[in-house]
C-alpha cells in the first residue's frame, strides 16, 4: 500500500502536484519554483494561464521499475485572487477594468 503524500497524487507512473501563483503572474507570465520528486525546478508560466491550466513535465514522475523508463508530472496552476486590496491596488485594478471596457 503506498501512503498519501502531502504535496504529490499519483497515478500510475504520473504524478501530480498544484501549484498556487498571483493574478499578476498569471497575466504577465514568469518563473515559477514547481516541487519535483528530484528537487525544485523552475517552471515557465506563458501569459494569459488561465486558473486551473495543467501543465506537462516529461519524464519527472516515478520510474517503472520494468521499463526503466519514467512517468511525467502534471502541475495544475490555482490562481490567487487577493482577498483585500491596498488603496493603490485597488484604483489600479478599477484603472485596469476601465480599460478593458469591463467597468
Amino acid at each position: 500500500m503506498v501512503r498519501k503524500h502531502p504535496v504529490f497524487t499519483r497515478q500510475g507512473d504520473n504524478i501530480g502536484c498544484k501549484v498556487k501563483i498571483g493574478v499578476v503572474k498569471a497575466c504577465l507570465g514568469g518563473e515559477v519554483e514547481v516541487p519535483t520528486l528530484d528537487g525544485k525546478i523552475k517552471m515557465n508560466i506563458p501569459p494569459g494561464t488561465q486558473p486551473n491550466t495543467v501543465f506537462r513535465l516529461k519524464g519527472k514522475g516515478v520510474v517503472n521499475l520494468r521499463t526503466r523508463r519514467a512517468g511525467d508530472e502534471f502541475v495544475e496552476v490555482e490562481v490567487e485572487i487577493p482577498k483585500r486590496l491596498s488603496w493603490r491596488e485597488r484604483k489600479l485594478f478599477t484603472e485596469l477594468g476601465k480599460l478593458r471596457g469591463e467597468i
